[in-house]
């Protein structure tokens, strides 16, 4: 428990270092194939157009079966979930590091989707019941929570060059395996226990949602080379439409939804989701072509291109773990939304200039770092508001949308830059390819500042009344 009558849970924050280390994991699985995958591509003979699939496989399920696994933890609880998350993901890690063709990749990839789908919702409301009748320490841990989901997109990078570098690929897959044995044993001893609730579980929700999300992935993925009018993308777009459309139509008329649709009546709940939404699918894109940019154009072997990223992820966890905090207490959750999207937007356009003969000084460093400033900036304060927006009984329901809109925001944000990059690309030289990552930087650009421009619209500045998770006060109105 949070809070009883002997006082705090006295493992709080040892526990906190495993719940981050979740966040830190499932994160990194997004990113640490992303050097490996021209090794991957002729160990087990993907097609240039299908490569993009290793990410995307693992990204789908993820996102696509979070809102199951925040309606799980709520039923069966949260622990009980984060301990079958992690044996899930292991499993997964062991098949896909094992593969030995491309339908056994990608299906190894998709468990570690859904070991992370159970991990993640879980792993929120588990911080919540051991930090939420503290505001202060609740903001603390927040920070710490926080700092873990972009630092492990961006170590992953760095961690993929050395395992692939001097190890091999699927080393990038084993390396979940004991990280996953350690929080198994742990998880017993360190977290909070809580009875199950009776209630159903919406299969019929989870697999439409989840086939509409691969459906708009896998259009928007193949668009480029099938073409946007073409009958096929067309189609398939058509598809994803009437999947999604009968999720919400299910949500609506079920008893027990996966998501229960009056929840977004919560004030703030939909404004700090959509924020989420929208700096996934700004930052992702950065991260991905900024690291094709270190090594096709800058001709960075893996290591030094991985080793380039690093100086965002110490800012990241710098800023999220010491400025964040302090700034919200000052300045309110909005304040610091719209700046920090503002400023990745900014660090995003400037990255849009990078030359074909740049260096990694004055073409990526700076802007990288401003991108990051603002990455850090807000994202605890957008995932703050959309948790703590919540009602209690709501925590793993609120948990599995935020992390949806995140992951969402990734797969979808990635698939449009890429088919962008694309047709900007005119060939393959050094200036072709330097071209279309200029392309893709800019349109993140503008994905970034369109939100910090609608939080400044939707997110509510709280009246004073009751303390909130980012920190700040909270109340119902603007």
């Amino acid at each position: 428990m949070a809070t009883d009558s002997t006082g705090p849970d006295p493992r709080r924050w040892r526990a906190l270092a495993l719940i981050a280390a979740a966040q830190f994991v499932v994160i990194m699985d997004t990113s640490i194939i992303g050097v490996a995958l021209p090794r991957m591509k002729d160990a087990l003979g993907f097609g240039q157009e299908d490569l993009s699939w290793v990410f995307n496989a693992y990204v789908v399920a993820f996102g696509g079966l979070l809102l199951l696994g925040g309606r799980l933890s709520d039923l069966l609880g949260a622990r009980r979930l984060f301990s079958a998350g992690w044996a899930v993901l292991g499993a997964g890690s062991l098949l896909a590091g094992l593969a030995g063709n491309v339908p056994t990749e990608l299906a190894g990839r998709g468990v570690q989707g859904l070991g992370a789908a159970l991990i993640a919702p879980s792993a929120l409301t588990l911080l919540m019941t051991l930090f939420g009748g503290n505001p202060k320490e609740l903001t603390k841990a927040f920070a710490l929570y926080g700092a873990a989901a972009p630092a492990g997109g961006t170590a992953g990078v760095f961690l993929g060059g050395l395992i692939t570098q001097y190890v091999s690929w699927p080393w990038v897959f084993y390396i979940n395996i004991p990280v996953a044995a350690v929080a198994l044993l742990a998880t017993p001893a360190l977290m909070p226990s809580a009875p199950r609730r009776r209630g159903g579980i919406d299969l019929v929700g989870a697999l439409t949602v989840t086939a509409g999300l691969a459906a708009a992935v896998y259009a928007v993925v193949r668009a480029p080379e099938a073409g946007w009018a073409s009958a096929s993308t067309l189609l398939t777009l058509a598809g994803a439409a009437v999947l999604l459309a009968a999720f919400l139509v299910v949500q609506g008329r079920r008893r027990e939804p996966l998501m229960r649709l009056g929840i977004f009546r919560v004030p703030n709940l939909g404004a700090a989701n959509l924020a989420q939404f929208l700096l996934a699918a700004a930052w992702v894109p950065m991260w991905f072509f900024l690291n094709l940019y270190l090594q096709q154009v800058l001709h960075l072997g893996a290591f030094a291109s991985g080793a380039a990223l690093l100086p965002m992820t110490v800012a990241i966890m710098g800023i999220m773990i010491t400025l964040a905090p302090r700034l919200i207490a000052r300045f309110g959750p909005k304040a610091l939304v719209v700046t920090g999207m503002l400023a990745l937007g900014a660090g995003l356009a400037g990255l849009s200039q990078a030359r074909p003969d740049g260096n990694f000084w004055t073409d990526v460093l700076p802007a990288s770092l401003l991108a990051a400033t603002g990455m850090a900036l807000a994202f605890i304060p957008s995932l703050g508001t959309a948790i703590s927006s919540a009602p209690p009984e709501d925590g793993g329901l609120a948990s599995g949308i935020v992390n949806t809109g995140y992951q969402v925001g990734s797969a979808l944000g990635l698939a449009a830059m890429t088919a962008l990059a694309g047709a900007r690309t005119p060939d393959a030289t050094v200036q072709g390819l330097t071209s279309g990552f200029s392309a893709a930087f800019l349109g993140a650009a503008a994905i970034a500042v369109a939100g910090g421009l609608l939080a400044a619209a939707t997110l509510r500045t709280p009246r004073p009344g009751r303390a909130d998770a980012a920190g700040t006060k909270s109340a119902t109105a603007a």
